[in-house]
């Protein structure tokens, strides 16, 4: 994760219009420092890497950039990079046809005031500096309104992944190491208990913690997902304070044995 007081972010835009030239002064007057390149995936793999925050200035063209959407879905999936989006209505929904909602940090519908832009950017520049400090979580769910739920209520407290699919978690965890997968039990094609046991049988991440979420509370139900011997289990009912203080104690009895593994306590 890059450091705070720099401020770098990744703009990219498709020329010198009078909006483009607008938000390139203010971001500069504000103390960013811009990496500017064009629509293009050549451009975006050359430098994707060189910060976490992407601001993309989008034109009447966002559906010819087919290429350069799949690769910023697959960054912001599988490298946790941000993205904000600048478009009009019909722009911001061309894209969102590709990159789902809740993968995005931000959307900003043109007019918008520019002092909320450099607001937001600061922000998101805080909280993934924050984040470097914070455990990492990969959420499974193919539920997307659900995804941004929770997503917004643990993004304050832990460093957040979401992806739609096990196949996307699979992938994920081939580079990643996360410190807590929480994994939807139901999903289509690849099932959460599918997820665990590959998994499991994967020497390199068989030892990362994987909490179910279930919709269903009967005892026939819960007994099924315990069967599995995950590392818990949490009901996608569970209100944002009761799945906060769920984590929060997940996290610190995981912290007291280790310490306590390791003779600290």
């Amino acid at each position: 994760m890059k450091n705070m007081e720099e401020k770098k972010i990744l703009f990219i835009n498709s020329g010198t219009s009078f909006m483009v030239n607008a938000v390139r002064k203010n971001l500069k007057a504000a103390g960013f420092t811009m990496i500017e390149i064009s629509s293009t995936l050549s451009e975006l793999e050359e430098h994707e890497d060189e910060t976490d925050l992407y601001v993309f200035f989008l034109d009447g063209f966002v559906s010819e950039k087919s290429e350069i959407l799949a690769e910023l879905r697959e960054v912001c999936t599988e490298k946790e990079k941000m993205l904000v989006l600048l478009g009009n209505p019909v722009e911001l929904e061309t894209v969102e046809k590709t990159i789902p909602a809740p993968l995005l940090a931000a959307r900003f519908v043109r007019p918008f005031d520019m002092q909320k832009l450099v607001d937001e950017l600061n922000h998101l520049l805080e909280i993934n500096s924050d984040n470097s400090r914070r455990k990492s979580i990969l959420l499974v769910d193919d539920d997307s309104a659900y995804l941004k739920m929770v997503k917004g209520w643990l993004m304050n407290y832990y460093r957040v992944t979401i992806v739609t699919s096990g196949t996307q978690a699979l992938l994920h965890l081939a580079d990643n190491h996360p410190d807590l997968i929480l994994l939807d039990y139901e999903m289509p094609v690849i099932s959460g208990p599918q997820v665990l046991e590959m998994i499991r049988s994967e020497y390199k991440v068989d030892k990362i913690p994987v909490i179910f979420l279930t919709g269903k509370g009967d005892r026939e139900s819960v007994m099924k997902v315990v069967s599995l011997k995950p590392d818990g289990y949490f009901l996608k009912s569970a209100s944002r304070d009761a799945l906060l203080k769920g984590l929060h104690e997940f996290f610190e009895k995981r912290r007291y044995e280790m310490l306590h593994q390791k003779g600290v306590v």
